[in-house]
């Protein structure tokens, strides 16, 4: 505790004895402590959100310039270490005057498609459309549009007279790009020519119209130059390009383009020459703000980022290629800076020009780096001159808002909503992006993303929670609070539904379009859309089958074999899965149905065995046990090591027998349940020769009762015979009563005095009499194996008791 108070320069006399006896003493020194701590905490967490603002400086002039707060946390750690490049600065000032008010031509934030602002066209092989020639004419004698920004008027102007000329919105220059080669001393190994010192080297700040055409005439003269620009977006809804640096190999200039905003066309003669090479590094932000912002165009543009990538030098930055070619260590504590500020500091001029003074310099290395690594040929330099022409080929695309802007948003920001909350985040996206194009302002200064999906995860019911979900307080959500609680009641008055993904998807009614489906199965040559008119019956649901031609778009029209498609068909019948793995009911009839494919996959899936067999409960599922797991004690091991892989061949041999098995077991019972059914019915059927048989047993019987002499045991034997003549038929069974004389009595064999009589049933035996005279043959293994213990025995827990075998 002392060491903390010394650190934070409180007064520390807990240790010392003398100075704080009591306890009471060191209570109070420490609450003290506490409150100047706190306080302390309380002013940096109060400056780190822009509540306390007297404290923070103010920039409208660039003599005052604001200074670097070192809070306490890392005042320590690196205050003596601590270089120039390692501090990072943003200046933003709030009091500045926003520069679209000097501008001459209204910014353009309407929701329609970016017309090129190009009206002279330079350089041209081919010559500019009428319909950008005669733009700016036109407008004059057009008075009902003067109020109107100049892109929106050519728009509307163009709608009545309802013209549809494409090339209104084509690249201007997109016919002497495409035909464009570059010269023949750009593919040859270059020349290095050093960079001159910044110290040596004259920089000049152009802000009027005559020395922007003095540098024109400049830059036609130069052979290349170098070229980049500082761009600001925050307090601007397309953004604004605030300024341009242009180096040749003798000069630098800075131009203010704020200022010249309007005349910066003027520079497309040497922008546009194809024989002028322009050097950018990262060039695909800027060739779209020159388009936006003034009309410029570049023809024979080399890109040093994109050779840093063929190169492959594992970083691609300018600062990293700095460090690496012309061993300068760039400053970039003004990366994040306010570009508006008018007149810049010096330090802020002097980043600016850092930026293009030694890019020829770059320019001429990388080149030599990709002739070395072509081996003298070159072809890595035709591959870096492509790549920049298809960059100078890019087009600037306005922002377009529509009804299903938002949802791309929403898929970013990976949160579930449901319908209340979903139709507050549609409607404040559409407010917020109304208000952004209004004010010129960007949609993160109207209302960030994060604070958006704040207010419609939360629903406010007051519009003080929609200024609790805000922190800090966005100006404009502050000035419009009460449309925004209108928006959220109209959202809270949704049927609440769980899911959202009824109003996530498209309109209903209308084909979704191939390239936005959710479904990224679905393709542009999916056939599954079926008109409404084939479907007559159930059975027309089944899968759609695959047509012979296919068809790109659902609306051409055509007769095709056997499948008629309409303009307005919406009935999507098939879908497209993943059915491979699908485990399909498979019958011996519907087997046939099935694709090699998923042949292949069943195959395989039953092969598996279940990794979880051994957990489930023994009735259910027994236990696979292996029987080598007796022998081998590594076999433990083992079983669990493969109970993943797929069964053993002789496993799946062994379950094929015991089918095979099972299905002779149950065709021999339906054949003898067969034979059992076919005697019944035999019996009931008496025929000729049985009834014959018949009569002339009753007259043998009739003939015997007359002659006294005559034994019984004659009629026993001629008896069979008769019954044996038909061998397909046999007679009903008749009660023979058993004979002792023929039994083996040595099988009883034991106490005299045993109950053995009542235990055997001699009448048991009346239907197996055939199978009972085969006893004798074995007569004592069948007596020794029929009787399981002797019954006069009473001790016959012990084993001499049991019949030995």
């Amino acid at each position: 505790m002392s060491k903390v108070m010394q650190y934070h320069g409180c007064r520390s006399h807990i240790k010392d004895r003398s100075k704080a006896t009591e306890l009471e003493d060191k209570f109070d020194l420490l609450v003290d402590s506490n409150d100047v701590i706190l306080e302390r905490v309380g002013i940096l967490l109060d400056e780190a959100a822009g509540v306390n603002k007297n404290q923070q400086p103010i920039l409208p002039a660039g003599m005052q310039l604001p200074k670097t707060i070192v809070s306490s946390w890392n005042r320590k750690s690196g205050e003596s270490h601590r270089t120039k490049s390692e501090t990072f600065r943003l200046l933003h000032a709030k009091n500045i005057t926003r520069p679209q008010l000097k501008f001459r031509e209204k910014i353009d934030n309407s929701n329609t498609p970016f017309v090129p602002k190009l009206f002279v066209k330079p350089n041209a092989l081919k010559p500019l459309p009428e319909a950008l020639a005669k733009s700016r004419r036109e407008r004059k004698e057009r008075p009902e549009d003067l109020d109107v920004p100049a892109a929106l008027a050519d728009f509307l102007h163009q709608q009545r007279t309802q013209q549809t000329e494409q090339d209104m919105f084509a690249h201007p220059y997109q016919y002497e790009l495409e035909h464009f080669v570059p010269p023949d001393e750009a593919l040859e190994k270059p020349q290095l020519q050093m960079y001159r010192p910044v110290e040596d080297t004259t920089c000049h700040f152009i802000s009027t119209l005559d020395e922007l055409v003095e540098l024109n005439e400049k830059l036609v003269s130069c052979k290349e130059f170098a070229v980049d620009l500082e761009h600001h977006s925050y307090r601007s809804f397309l953004g604004l390009t605030c300024l341009m640096q242009i180096s040749t190999r003798m000069e630098d200039f800075i131009i203010d383009t704020l200022e010249l905003r309007s005349d910066m066309y003027i520079l497309n003669e040497a922008f546009t020459d194809p024989a002028i090479v322009k050097v950018l590094h990262g060039a695909d932000s800027d060739v779209e703000w020159l388009q936006k912002d003034f009309g410029l165009y570049l023809v024979n543009m080399f890109d040093t980022h994109q050779a840093a990538r063929l190169l492959n030098l594992g970083r691609h930055s300018l600062d990293h290629l700095l460090k690496l070619y012309c061993h300068v260590e760039t400053d970039k504590r003004y990366q994040l800076a306010d570009w508006r500020i008018r007149p810049l500091p010096e330090e802020m001029i002097q980043y600016a020009r850092d930026d293009t003074h030694y890019l020829l310099y770059i320019y001429d290395k990388v080149r030599e780096a990709l002739w070395e690594r072509g081996n003298g040929q070159p072809t890595q330099l035709q591959v870096v001159w492509q790549r920049s022409k298809d960059i100078c080929l890019k087009k600037y695309i306005k922002p377009i808002f529509s009804e299903d802007s938002y949802l791309e948003l929403y898929r970013r920001q990976k949160k579930h909503l449901n319908t209340q909350q979903l139709t507050a985040f549609k409607l404040l996206f559409a407010w917020r992006d109304k208000m952004a194009r209004q004010e010129d302002e960007s949609t993160g200064y109207v209302l960030p993303n994060h604070m958006l999906m704040k207010i419609a995860e939360e629903l406010p019911k007051e519009p003080q929670g929609i200024i609790a979900c805000c922190n800090p307080i966005p100006p404009l959500v502050r000035q419009q609070i009460n449309e925004m609680h209108l928006l959220i009641q109209q959202a809270r008055e949704m049927p609440l539904l769980k899911s959202e993904t009824a109003a996530v998807v498209k309109k209903k009614g209308s084909v979704p379009n191939p390239e936005r489906l959710e479904n990224h199965l679905f393709g542009p040559h999916d056939n599954s859309h079926v008109p409404l008119d084939d479907i007559q019956n159930p059975s027309a649901l089944e899968p759609a089958p695959a047509l012979e031609c296919g068809i790109l778009f659902s609306d051409s029209e055509g007769e095709m074999d056997g499948t008629r498609i309409l303009p307005n068909s919406t009935c999507l019948i098939a879908t497209a899965i993943i059915s491979i793995f699908s485990e399909p009911d498979v019958d011996e009839g519907n087997e046939k149905n099935l694709t090699i494919a998923q042949q292949k996959a069943q195959r395989i899936m039953e092969s598996f065995e279940n990794p979880f067999r051994m957990y489930l409960p023994s009735e259910q599922n027994p236990a696979h046990i292996s029987q080598s797991a007796k022998f081998d004690p590594s076999s433990k091991i083992y079983e669990i090591s493969n109970r993943w892989k797929l069964m053993s061949q002789a496993q799946l041999q062994k379950e094929a027998k015991e089918e095979a098995k099972k299905k002779a077991v149950q065709q021999r019972a339906a054949r003898e349940q067969m034979q059992k059914e076919c005697k019944a019915a035999a019996e009931n059927i008496v025929s000729v020769r049985q009834q014959a048989a018949q009569e002339q047993a009753s007259k043998k019987r009739e003939r015997v009762t007359s002659e006294p002499g005559t034994d019984t045991p004659k009629q026993e034997k001629k008896r069979p015979k008769a019954s044996q003549q038909p061998e397909e038929k046999e007679m009903p069974k008749q009660f023979t009563p058993f004979d002792y004389s023929k039994s083996n009595f040595k099988v009883f064999a034991g106490n005299s005095k045993s109950k053995q009589s009542s235990q055997f049933d001699p009448a048991k035996q009346a239907h197996t009499g055939k199978k009972f005279s085969g006893a004798n043959k074995r007569q004592l293994p069948a007596g020794s194996k029929s009787m399981s213990y002797l019954a006069g025995k009473s001790d016959r827990g012990s084993k001499h008791s049991w019949p030995k075998r």
